[in-house]
């Protein structure tokens, strides 16, 4: 299945990769990073899709470019998707975006609702093409939750 991706123009510097799908069946707006090794949701935004979250503290260490041990918890989307791949009780994990946030206001981009990772780019085995400007996802044959 191929979704179009949309290539953001980052002030001329570069692009961000955005796809669309869907948290619980609302609509969201997704950057796709190679680079991440989970995918990752702000905690805030989060309510907009689930009404009280109810988040765990990550144990162990997580780290991003421009610094490590940054706080994270976890929590559950019942359902992410994308077109008609669709993945249920996803332990998704929480982190503070607040600057990616300011930046793309800033730049007058779309909302972020979520940064897909390795962790989920890996599972549905996505390949994305540049030259057609699509990502596609080869949907999982039976396990509903990436990281159980």
């Amino acid at each position: 299945m191929q979704l179009p991706i949309h290539l953001l123009d980052i002030e001329g510097e570069g692009f961000h990769v955005m796809v669309k799908g869907k948290i619980n069946g609302m609509e969201a707006n997704f950057i796709i990073d190679t680079g991440a090794s989970r995918s990752v949701f702000d905690p805030t935004v989060i309510t907009r899709f689930i009404e009280n979250p109810q988040f765990h503290k990550k144990l162990g260490i997580t780290t991003g470019v421009g610094g490590s041990d940054l706080d994270s918890s976890t929590f559950i989307i019942d359902t992410l998707s994308f077109g008609h791949i669709e993945i249920h009780d996803y332990e998704a994990v929480a982190l503070d975006l607040e600057n990616i946030h300011e930046t793309y206001q800033k730049l007058k981009l779309p909302t972020i609702d979520g940064i897909i990772g390795g962790d989920l780019l890996y599972y549905l085995k996505a390949t994305i093409n540049y030259r057609l400007r699509k990502i596609r996802f080869t949907k999982p044959r039976s396990k509903s939750n990436t990281n159980k």
